[in-house]
């Protein structure tokens, strides 16, 4: 096993192209890192720490900003209002057949929907500033700033958001993996090391019985997440071969369990995070009543509440459906599957191998889908017997890592064996 894997970095580091991609990579991270910790200015830093340490759903909206938001930096928003903007699209796409035709052209197509993207994540930066300014303005974080210095904060957390968008991409297009979610890896990366040693602490002042059980559940947990992600339902593909003699070959048509990824748990933490943002934002209102809505509405959706967590499950669960109906589209399989003279033994080319493979595309998603929603809400329930407030944060954060590890592994082999083709091949 080790063999291999020095075999692995070795190749790497041999493979000029990749190297490239790796270093590009690492610069954009650094780079990335370092604007996290430029400061806005106008903000009490000791009041931002104590809110922070006090409120898990601040704790948990950090960890999908990157890490910028407990500094408070020109990155504050981090990729939230893109991510936000990424759902309108996704969805919009199914309401409005012309972005739907749009999203069949191709790779042309799918780039005009991204340009639609960053046109809408603009105005969701702007609005996401001021409800930020405003939230932290409440907890006495930000002093009442003149309307110049407000329009300067806004515009500052607005660039900055939209410089995460650009990091992202540059590392989609130049690096290695999915660079939204290489760029929360990163975030939640830098962070990881402080909560889980806080949360041992915590544990190790309490009870040593209950620090042996946290660590077990890590262990178990990341094993779940490695085998449900490398899980694959294996359809049996045969092809024609014509010749001097008909023969047929055969093949497999992998279908992974958890064909979304980490982006169904990204996309819902940005959905399932309004109602108490929503609430501590109206809080100081003035008006009575509201701030009676507020504070309850705030109270019903906290991070340990089961209105949250059976939100944060069902949104998990929708989310990875709609995404997996997205990214996997059987009507193009099958067609591509009778045009190379492919069949799923059993199963007539056309219309019955599409309801086949939608048939088991929907038995094996649901796998994915429970098991993504219950890994994402399964640290909260666990919170209250060990008694540690940043173990959701630690679980859904171990979550992330763990994917966005092993796609970027699955992107580097991938690449290592174009490379061997190529140079079997003579290129």
């Amino acid at each position: 096993m080790f063999s291999e894997i020095k075999d692995f970095f070795l190749n790497l580091i041999r493979s000029k192209d990749i190297r490239k991609k790796v270093i590009i990579t690492l610069s954009i991270l650094i780079f990335f890192r370092f604007l996290a910790h430029i400061p806005a200015t106008g903000i009490d830093r000791t009041s931002l720490r104590n809110l922070f340490s006090s409120s898990p759903l601040l704790s948990l909206l950090d960890v999908f900003s990157g890490g910028t938001l407990a500094n408070f930096s020109v990155l504050a928003l981090g990729l939230a209002p893109y991510i936000n903007a990424s759902i309108i699209m996704q969805l919009l796409t199914y309401v409005i057949p012309k972005l739907e035709e749009m999203s069949k052209e191709g790779e042309y197509g799918q780039e005009r929907i991204n340009q639609y993207t960053r046109f809408i994540t603009v105005p969701l930066a702007v609005f996401q500033a001021f409800g930020m300014y405003s939230l932290l303005k409440s907890q006495s974080v930000i002093p009442s700033l003149s309307l110049i210095s407000i329009l300067t904060l806004m515009l500052t957390m607005t660039v900055g958001a939209m410089i995460s968008v650009w990091l992202g991409e540059l590392i989609t297009e130049y690096g290695v993996g999915d660079g939204v979610s290489f760029l929360i890896f990163a975030g939640i990366v830098s962070r990881l090391p402080i909560t889980i040693g806080q949360s041992v602490s915590i544990i190790q002042s309490q009870d040593i019985l209950k620090l042996a059980i946290f660590l077990i559940l890590a262990v178990l947990i990341i094993g779940v997440i490695v085998f449900m992600n490398e899980a694959t339902r294996q359809i049996p593909i045969n092809y024609a071969k014509r010749g001097s003699r008909m023969s047929i070959g055969m093949s497999y048509l992998p279908l992974r369990l958890n064909q979304a990824g980490v982006i169904p748990i990204i996309f819902a933490v940005s959905l399932v995070l309004l109602p108490s943002l929503l609430g501590q934002f109206l809080t100081g209102v003035g008006n009575q009543k509201v701030a009676l809505f507020a504070a309850n509405l705030a109270r019903v959706f906290k991070p340990q509440s089961l209105v949250y967590n059976l939100s944060y499950f069902i949104l998990v669960f929708g989310f990875t459906y709609f995404y997996t109906s997205v990214v996997f589209n059987p009507e193009k399989i099958a067609e591509n599957l009778q045009k190379n003279g492919g069949f799923i033994p059993g199963i007539r080319p056309g219309t019955q191998t599409v309801e086949y493979l939608n048939k088991v595309l929907t038995r094996v998603t649901f796998a994915g889908a429970l098991f993504l929603g219950i890994v994402a809400i399964l640290p909260s329930f666990f919170q209250n017997f060990i008694g540690i407030a940043n173990l959701a944060v630690g679980g859904t954060g171990i979550l992330i890592v763990v994917s966005v590890v092993l796609e970027l592994t699955r992107n580097l082999q991938a690449q290592l064996v174009m490379k061997r083709y190529d140079s079997f091949l003579g290129r």
